[in-house]
């Protein structure tokens, strides 16, 4: 759903320290999933004390060839279950294609409909002449843009390791027409139980764009879990009405150990 698909996706990037970290979103290689990799997350709505399950996503990534290069195709389904759908339905669909070699998208497809809000978009990168072409439109975009979806696996392949507490990524991603400018705020390391288990984890924060299910601001927290897959094991964040809170609940042919995996539940 979109709470788990923007989980990159962020406000202009405010005032705070930047760094030579910078190039950590233009340029790194992949090291933490590979073709094949599924991942199933079932999503939890707040009503008063009372958490429902109220809907599932699940991605699931393969190798293909797209105009004669290698890529990764990535598929992100998200949608609210049945008995939930009078409250509020969601039939989300988010694919993209990305570059084997340096992870950059090359097409983007946004596919969705939020109680009764629908939008498509297909988008095609030229990164060598620095443009995105959506519908009939041509945008000039940043060298190392990414999309909605791509900018979780780039994400993935960080190392957080050399950052501290507080400290912001920044990245540019490129979402209805429009280029920002963006971060994820690194939070440090903790140790968190979800509905799966017990994880070793990061933690950081993305701020979020305003939407048909989010305020904006910096108040979603991400867990992925420490090792070398950086699997989001869980989000939690407010929404317009009441919370969320989505759980990794199950995962097939990751790239890694789940070395981060203290206890299952």
């Amino acid at each position: 759903m979109k709470y788990l698909f923007t989980i990159g996706a962020a406000l202009l990037l405010g005032a705070g320290t930047l760094s030579a970290q910078q190039t950590d979103f233009c340029g790194i290689k992949n090291t933490s999933f590979k073709e094949g990799e599924r991942l199933k997350f079932k999503v939890y709505y707040n009503m008063g004390m009372i958490w429902v399950g109220a809907g599932e996503a699940i991605f699931n990534t393969s190798l293909e060839t797209l105009n004669g290069k290698p890529v990764y195709h990535v598929i992100g389904d998200g949608k609210t279950f049945k008995s939930y759908d009078w409250f509020f339905k969601v039939r989300d669909r988010y694919e993209t294609f990305i570059d084997v070699d340096n992870l950059r998208p090359h097409k983007f497809i946004r596919n969705v409909d939020e109680g009764g809000f629908k939008i498509y978009n297909h988008v095609t990168f030229n990164h060598a002449a620095g443009q995105a072409t959506s519908g009939n439109s041509v945008h000039k975009v940043p060298e190392c843009v990414q999309d909605v979806l791509s900018t979780i696996y780039y994400a993935r392949s960080i190392d957080y390791n050399k950052y501290k507490p507080g400290d912001k990524i920044p990245f540019s991603m490129f979402l209805d027409d429009k280029v920002y400018n963006l971060y994820i705020r690194y939070m440090g390391k903790e140790r968190i139980t979800t509905k799966y288990g017990t994880f070793n984890a990061i933690k950081i924060s993305p701020l979020l764009i305003e939407g048909t299910i989010f305020s904006g601001g910096e108040k979603m927290m991400v867990w992925v879990s420490d090792d070398a897959n950086h699997i989001p094991v869980r989000v939690d964040s407010p929404i317009l009405v009441g919370s969320i809170k989505v759980d990794l609940v199950g995962y097939e042919r990751l790239r890694h150990p789940f070395t981060s995996l203290i206890s299952k539940e």
